[in-house]
């Protein structure tokens, strides 16, 4: 199938150094305010790219949680394919395509687990149906059928049917420390506006344009 002619012209307005706050953290943030007031759906999906110590890179979906100056936190059950890469090397990347407003931030980062007392208080946050799941779906393991699953979740229904649900000790989140941030706005003709912010001394940082 040829597919070569399939494209959009970008008629957003360009990106300028002027325009950039010097924190890529604040920068995020008043791009991911944006996202979020555009209505596009699931403005935290951010695909996930891990590798393990033989260079094997996997990508996947998952949401942003938290994110702050201490970096970006999405959760995931331990023994999961992501986990393991991680405990392996510790080097991942991230990407928020929001393409609908012809914009993407890549931020590449180290990835470590964050305390318990940080993922409970997430997770007693979360529906109840989702609490359920994270003790059901051990995740990335091969199973049979979905009934298995389905008849888990009648288990741990009834399992916890009063009081509150303990966070299962195999699940919890990571956050990752950004090593570099690159914001990319679209542009008519593919002269499309780069900026990479890089880590400098005294936790400054410096930014420069790329090339389309």
């Amino acid at each position: 199938m040829d597919i070569s002619g399939i494209r959009k012209e970008h008629q957003r307005e360009g990106l300028q150094k002027t325009d950039l706050d010097q924190n890529p953290v604040r920068q995020f943030a008043t791009w991911f305010t944006e996202a979020c007031d555009s209505k596009i759906d699931y403005p935290n999906a951010m695909s996930l790219a891990t590798a393990s110590k033989s260079g094997m890179p996997t990508l996947r979906t998952v949401l942003l949680k938290i994110f702050d100056e201490r970096g970006f936190v999405f959760f995931t059950n331990y023994a999961s394919e992501k986990a393991l890469q991680i405990e392996e090397n510790k080097q991942v990347a991230l990407l928020f395509p929001w393409l609908s407003l012809d914009r993407q931030v890549k931020i590449l980062g180290t990835a470590s687990k964050i305390p318990t007392a940080e993922s409970l208080k997430y997770f007693i946050s979360r529906p109840r149906g989702s609490q359920l799941g994270a003790w059901i779906s051990h995740q990335s393991s091969v199973i049979s059928s979905r009934k298995i699953l389905e008849n888990q979740f009648r288990t741990f229904t009834k399992r916890f049917s009063e009081g509150s649900i303990p966070i299962p000790d195999f699940w919890g989140g990571y956050r990752i420390v950004p090593g570099l941030f690159e914001f990319w706005q679209g542009r008519p003709d593919r002269l499309h506006d780069r900026f990479v912010y890089t880590p400098q001394p005294d936790d400054l940082w410096h930014i420069e344009r790329l090339a389309p």
